[in-house]
């Protein structure tokens, strides 16, 4: 009896160990074939991207005229992973040139109609395979693609709708810009650039829009219309901009400072010193940054009062970068060879100094 329970129990264990040894070989195999999978798509991709670049080459350097017909080229187009590859270096390429060279490389994209895979994109529920969908559409300049992308305004998605903001001022120019009516998401800075470089437009046809917009209720969007009167030189909207002084926001105050000081009159610098003492430290700083680029003589007094009537290291750097930049370099001087002068005042002076010498 001891000895058939010790037979089966060896049994056991010899059928346990050959399952154990039977799953680390399947776990072997697949672990092989996976790598041999990545490897063939690695390897796959380098030879199609070097075949991509070179039809890209050959039609910016040659013309479609003289594009030799490749027969292999043809047929790994029908693909839908080297379509797919095919598409993302179109774009990437189209990014390096401008002219004649984006032309040619617009028309391989019709002539082997990769918008399709684009817009296939699209239908995507992974926000940044719909973000490339509309970034793919965008630099082809694809705009019978508009009404699908204006739903992506809305995507809950900054990746998607991001992307579809930009597509539609691409498209659109300065009315493409209508979403900011009512956006209730942060534009991010990164965003507000890019679009401020894309439009082009006739201030006085958009005087009722930007109105609009430096009401909204969205700091993010008052912001973008304040850098829009900067850009545009767009006088107009002055007394506009400088009730935006009192806004509850930090933010919109310092851009609305920035705002008046492009938009600067010959009144500027007596309201920024009328209004300087109500401000946040950040605005008073930003106050004086302003005052520096007008280089008015008649503010010196002004600065060196700040200069020497605060504690603010801040205000006291402001102010000794806008008197050095007015030329009260010896006075600065002065106050460093004053053996009374504060210890702090000084090292800011010098700290002035030395980055003006920089």
């Amino acid at each position: 009896m001891t000895i058939l329970f010790l037979y089966v129990s060896v049994h056991e264990l010899f059928l346990t160990f050959l399952g154990i040894l039977i799953l680390v070989l399947l776990l072997i195999i697949v672990v092989l074939l996976y790598s041999f999978h990545q490897y063939k798509t690695l390897t796959d991709i380098h030879q199609w991207s070097e075949m991509i670049d070179e039809k890209v080459s050959e039609a910016i350097v040659y013309g479609p005229e003289e594009q030799k017909d490749n027969d292999i080229f043809n047929t790994y187009s029908q693909e839908s992973s080297f379509r797919n590859l095919f598409l993302e270096r179109l774009v990437a390429s189209e990014k390096k040139f401008s002219g004649g060279a984006q032309d040619e490389i617009k028309k391989i994209f019709t002539n082997y109609n990769l918008q399709k895979e684009a817009l296939k994109k699209l239908e995507q529920k992974k926000p940044h395979l719909i973000a490339e969908g509309i970034q793919e559409l965008t630099a082809m300049k694809v705009e019978t693609a508009v009404p699908k992308i204006i739903p992506f305004l809305k995507h809950p998605s900054s990746q998607v709708y991001q992307e579809a903001q930009y597509a539609m001022v691409v498209f659109q120019g300065f009315q493409g810009l209508h979403f900011l009516n009512d956006f209730p998401y942060i534009i991010s800075d990164w965003q507000q650039l890019r679009l401020l470089r894309s439009i082009n437009l006739d201030p006085d046809q958009c005087q009722q829009v930007v109105n609009v917009w430096l009401d909204s209720q969205n700091i993010s969007v008052i912001i973008f219309a304040l850098r829009l009167l900067r850009k545009f030189q767009m006088l107009a909207f002055y007394d506009k901009a400088k009730a935006l002084l009192a806004h509850p926001a930090i933010d919109v105050r310092i851009e609305t400072v920035k705002a008046l000081q492009a938009l600067e009159t010959p009144s500027t610098i007596t309201e920024f010193k009328e209004i300087y003492e109500e401000q946040p430290l950040e605005v008073q700083i930003e106050i004086l940054k302003a005052m520096k680029l007008s280089n008015d003589p008649r503010c010196a007094d002004f600065y060196k009062e700040k200069l020497n009537g605060t504690d603010l290291p801040g205000v006291k750097i402001a102010a000794a970068e806008a008197l050095l930049a007015l030329g009260y370099h010896n006075y600065l001087l002065e106050i460093i060879e004053n053996d009374s002068s504060c210890p702090q005042l000084v090292q800011i002076i010098k700290h002035a100094l030395q980055e003006k010498i920089c």
